[in-house]
């Protein structure tokens, strides 16, 4: 008999992938640039990344939360922001492909990335910061 494992956050279905990066940065490191190829997904497994808008917006993601996945699914394939390390992280990286058939494979992502942007809009009507 084969045990099944239920994944219940966004992050733990991301490491869960035999080909996700672990990668450990110091604080002010870059994780990608505005401009760059939209190559991969991030998810943040210890630390704070700031993720800088083009029109200088700034949202923090903590532990558990993905970013950049927006990015990557536009046509264009490029990152139209930048993401830095507030403290020293560790981050997961996938990238664009192996991401994109994770969706496939596991729709119910979709679902928990909607409900993290949904919280997020939340907390900038909350905060003030949501411009319409």
């Amino acid at each position: 008999m084969v045990a099944s494992v239920t994944i219940t956050t966004s992050l733990e279905l991301l490491a869960a992938q035999v080909d996700c990066e672990f990668l450990t940065l110091p604080t002010g490191s870059k994780v990608f640039s505005r401009g760059s190829r939209a190559d991969s997904i991030y998810g943040v497994r210890r630390g704070i990344i700031e993720v800088i808008g083009e029109s200088g917006e700034r949202l923090c993601y903590r532990p558990g939360e993905l970013f950049s996945y927006q990015d990557i699914l536009w046509r264009d394939g490029i990152y139209r922001n930048e993401a830095v390390a507030r403290t020293p992280v560790e981050i997961l990286r996938l990238d664009r492909l192996r991401f994109l058939n994770l969706l496939h494979n596991h729709p119910t992502l979709a679902v928990l990335l909607i409900s993290q942007q949904h919280e997020r809009l939340r907390e900038q009507r909350t905060s003030g910061t949501c411009c319409y």
